[in-house]
């Protein structure tokens, strides 16, 4: 058996060995310099493509941006999908006193860029990716942004009087939430990210009351099709998230899928150089096309 730890740390220096993949035109959708989308053309040469919108991971936290998720989104270029590549605010580059990692999320502000980001992209990709086809968009994110793009699919789920809700369902054939930080009750259990879901929503004395607007896993069902991919070997967001959100899920009456990858661990399913990286594009191909 591989050493869990070294396995998870070759993967991730596989994953981001790729350089950096310059876009083919950048919109605001906001001022704030972090309030921008990245759109990539299909290489192929095709004039309508689905559009594939893109949510990064790195728990909410600022060292983690939107270039280490280019090559992935170039790969998905490549496969013929027209892409946004949403950048977000994140945490603060430090850390809490005491803490060792910088913050997790800012609050509401994080939220806000999600939500403005997807109600904008339709407007700005037609403006710089004609390609794209919005009628055929799929949401999709790896681990916080996993979470991110479960959330937004669910917005109009939230409680009535959030800032952030939807008076309907967003215009999504669907989610590929990819090692999604699904289910924040689980996740705080396994202390996932050293404790990112709480300094997301602010702290102990905010979450209980935050987490009703932020916890993919009480903003169910959506109607929306959803599906997980997970590597079972996965030690930053294990298994058991997932499984959780499409056990609660399953509960209120919603199926979801979840394609489980044996051998597998976080980081192959954003790695162009894995076979994981083809499964994930092939799962986005069977809600988009």
């Amino acid at each position: 058996m591989p050493d869990p730890a070294a396995r998870d740390a070759a993967e991730e220096a596989s994953a981001f060995s790729h350089p950096a993949v310059a876009p083919d035109a950048t919109a605001a959708y906001g001022d704030h310099p972090d309030q921008v989308v990245d759109f990539y053309a299909p290489r192929d040469g095709r004039t309508r493509a689905p559009l594939v919108v893109a949510l990064h991971g790195g728990a909410w936290r600022a060292p983690y941006d939107r270039q280490h998720l280019t090559p992935f989104v170039d790969f998905l270029a490549r496969r013929g999908f027209a892409v946004a590549n949403v950048e977000y605010r994140r945490g603060s580059g430090l850390p809490h006193q005491g803490g060792t990692a910088p913050v997790a999320g800012r609050w509401p502000e994080t939220f806000d860029d999600v939500a403005a980001a997807l109600d904008a992209v339709t407007d700005l990709a037609a403006a710089h990716l004609p390609q794209a086809d919005p009628r055929r968009t799929v949401l999709t994110g790896h681990s916080a942004g996993g979470h991110l793009a479960l959330w937004a699919a669910a917005r109009h789920v939230l409680p009535a009087d959030s800032r952030w809700r939807l008076p309907a369902p967003p215009e999504l054939r669907g989610v590929v939430a990819l090692a999604p930080i699904a289910h924040f009750g689980r996740a705080v259990e396994l202390g996932v990210c050293g404790g990112a879901v709480t300094e997301l929503l602010g702290g102990e004395a905010e979450y209980a009351a935050r987490a009703a607007s932020a916890d993919p896993a009480v903003l169910l069902p959506t109607g929306i099709a959803t599906t997980l991919v997970q590597g079972r070997e996965d030690v930053v967001v294990p298994y058991a998230v997932a499984d959780a959100y499409a056990e609660a899920a399953a509960k209120a009456g919603e199926e979801v899928g979840l394609t489980l990858l044996e051998g597998i661990g976080h980081f192959p399913l954003i790695d162009p150089a894995a076979d994981a990286c083809a499964v994930v594009a092939e799962e986005i191909a069977q809600l988009a096309w």
